[in-house]
């Protein structure tokens, strides 16, 4: 529950603590009680150090352990994790008498990125309150990340966004409306309105800021929201209507002797002014406090945070109707808020939630999640953004952009505790799907049309390039059915599956189209020595020619086998005729009907003409040249196995393309 004085929300006094010390005596006791009471935590930090350091090791050690928790407790507030964690640390030590002490070590701990350390002190505070809800979850949220330690980040890329930060703290970023080139946020810089510092966080109060996208769309330097919206109080933490025209912010005013009040208040824009904000009534509860307000997306909700009753513990989001108030407060429920602090509302589609928690398992400090509405209004499922969106610090206050980008802000890495704002953007996934177009002698086909079918509905056409190579963008954990034909060739069918994997992949498919024009070799069919038994090595190449057939269903073919020239002429027709016949047998086996398939046995009869695929492969045979006896008998030996080994082979001729059309 770190303090976010600067996000406006924690200021109002924590008294319960304080009231260990009450007893104490001293003029700078008492100061500091006071200090922490009003929230004052920056003051607070150096009087109750100063005191701490002036008590006597040995005989002071109850009074040590008192102040050593008040102290470890405003070093929290003002997200100074590491000097926490040493302070809980002493006020253990001296032996304070409060699980708390090592509940809030263990947050703090967390927040540094010592996990198991941070573990160790969650199951020391489970020793006092077994069924602390707190504690069980900060040990779950240390074991998700240490595993997450070792798996990669995910794909969000985060970079520091130096325009905008200044050498204080700067958060809670903001588009005013959907034209997205105007950023408001929140920040304490030095350039703030007024010149007293902050007792609460020793820094100037904040106001808020803004920046606008100049004529080649870069972002000018922040300058200070005009008309009447910052003043000497700390505003900031912004939301807007749909229509960019009235703001919605945190104020928190500070009266003399009196508490800092946390509320939301509204602005109208005219051009670029701002007016005077005015009070947004909520509840007649002046106690609580109220704040990050966000507006949905259609205007008709206001989303905020508040510690008000009815609420899980903690701070929750609640949300109220803007046109309908009255009777319309609810909150959030079980499922968005727990035992800790939920914070920081941004609502991106209606059933679609950001938020930042330090009660549902995280990282550390506040982290960023993503709940996600069901269809029927009853159930969010609730996601942690991961690393590096997390980190083991404070991440809060996101707002998107175009498409999985936009800004949110962080303390990560500043030992200060002070928040930057960083950009992030989540790279799209490339998932792609390219090959080749040819025909059977490997040459790329004319004008091939390519067709991909995906179970999502998706349905895309492309057009091969002259080389034959196509590609399509597809979506991942989708199947797809690809489909590749051109005049003048068979089409060709293929099926396939992206994986899901969150990563860029490119799948590769190539098409070989049979012509209907010419003979066509089926490669990978082998029989027994000179018999007509189909080995079982053909299967493959023969469900592939059944496959085709039932892609091409108004087809009709002649299987035809060839020998080389060995053997008498009228063995080899037989035998060749017989092997033919095996090959439609096969086909008809596999639902092909008989109908639309005859063969024939060629013997040696039809000895083949050299392709440009088959001269790749066999330089030695020039393109064009007929391996007939002849030609074979010029051969060396090994050349005269070669030619016979082509000549030998099994093809089919498309007869028809219109059977069954009539």
């Amino acid at each position: 529950m770190k303090i976010r004085i600067n996000a406006l929300f924690y200021i109002l006094p924590l008294l319960l603590a304080a009231v260990l010390l009450v007893g104490c005596k001293g003029p700078k006791l008492a100061e500091a009680n006071a200090q922490f009471d009003r929230g004052e935590y920056f003051n607070a930090s150096k009087t109750y150090k100063a005191i701490y350091n002036k008590l006597n090791p040995k005989t002071d050690r109850e009074m040590r352990a008192k102040v050593a928790y008040q102290l470890a407790t405003c070093y929290r507030k003002l997200n100074m994790a590491p000097n926490a964690s040493a302070a809980y640390q002493n006020a253990i030590r001296y032996e304070y008498p409060d699980s708390m002490a090592y509940y809030w070590l263990g947050r703090s701990l967390q927040a540094e990125g010592k996990y198991q350390q941070a573990i160790d002190a969650y199951n020391a505070a489970l020793q006092w309150l077994p069924d602390d809800e707190l504690s069980q979850e900060g040990i779950r949220g240390c074991r998700m990340a240490i595993k997450a330690k070792g798996e990669k980040k995910t794909r969000y890329v985060v970079k520091n966004a130096k325009l905008f930060n200044s050498r204080r703290s700067d958060f809670a970023p903001m588009y005013l409306d959907k034209e997205l080139n105007t950023l408001y946020f929140t920040s304490s810089t030095e350039k703030a309105t007024g010149t007293n510092k902050s007792e609460i966080t020793g820094t100037k109060k904040s106001d808020i800021f803004y920046s606008k996208k100049d004529e080649q769309g870069k972002w000018t330097r922040p300058e200070p929201a005009e008309g009447a919206l910052n003043t000497e109080h700390d505003e900031g933490v912004v939301s807007f209507s749909p229509d960019g025209q009235t703001m919605y912010l945190t104020v928190a005013r500070r009266a003399p002797e009196a508490d800092t009040s946390v509320e939301i208040y509204t602005s109208r824009r005219s051009d670029a002014t701002w007016s005077e904000p005015q009070k947004f009534e909520i509840t007649a509860d002046t106690l609580s406090a109220y704040g990050h307000p966000a507006v949905s997306p259609n205007g008709t909700y206001l989303y905020f945070t508040s510690d008000m009753p009815g609420g899980y513990g903690g701070k929750d989001i609640w949300r109220i109707n803007l046109k309908e108030r009255s009777g319309s407060l609810e909150n959030l429920g079980p499922q968005i808020n727990t035992p800790g602090d939920e914070m920081f509302p941004y609502l991106r589609t209606d059933s679609l939630l950001y938020f930042s928690s330090d009660g549902h398992p995280g990282f550390g400090g506040l982290d960023l999640f993503k709940a996600r509405l069901n269809s029927t209004g009853d159930r969010w499922s609730i996601e942690n953004m991961g690393l590096s969106m997390n980190s083991s610090y404070d991440d809060f206050g996101i707002t998107f952009g175009e498409g999985e980008s936009g800004f949110f802000s962080s303390n990560r890495g500043d030992a200060r505790g002070y928040d930057n704002i960083y950009s992030f953007e989540y790279p799209e996934i490339k998932v792609t799907i390219s090959g080749m177009v040819v025909d059977k002698d490997e040459e790329p086909v004319a004008n091939a049309i390519i067709r991909i079918v995906g179970d999502d509905g998706s349905n895309q056409k492309e057009v091969a390039r002259d080389d034959g190579s196509f590609r399509f963008k597809l979506e991942r954990g989708v199947k797809y059915v690809m489909m590749a034909g051109a005049k003048g060739y068979l089409n060709v069918k293929q099926e396939f599956e992206s994986d899901m994997e969150e990563e860029d992949a490119d799948y590769e498919v190539d098409f070989m189209l049979a012509s209907i024009n010419k003979p066509q070799v089926v490669e990978n069919i082998f029989y027994d020595f000179d018999k007509a038994t189909l080995r079982p090595e053909s299967k493959e190449a023969l469900d592939e020619m059944a496959q085709m057939l039932r892609d091409n269903p108004n087809v009709t073919i002649e299987m035809g086998a060839h020998t080389d020239r060995k053997g008498a002429e009228e063995y080899n027709i037989n035998l060749s005729n017989r092997r033919a016949k095996s090959v439609v047998d096969y086909l008809v086996s596999a639902g092909i009907p008989e109908s639309r398939l005859t063969w024939k046995g060629y013997g040696e009869s039809v000895p083949k003409k050299v392709t440009k695929r088959i001269n790749r492969e066999y330089p030695q045979f020039a393109e064009d040249t007929v391996l007939d006896e002849t030609f074979i008998e010029t051969l060396s030996e090994e050349d005269k196995e070669a030619a016979d080994q082509i000549n030998r082979r099994t093809e089919f001729q498309v007869t028809s393309i219109d059977y069954d059309m009539y």
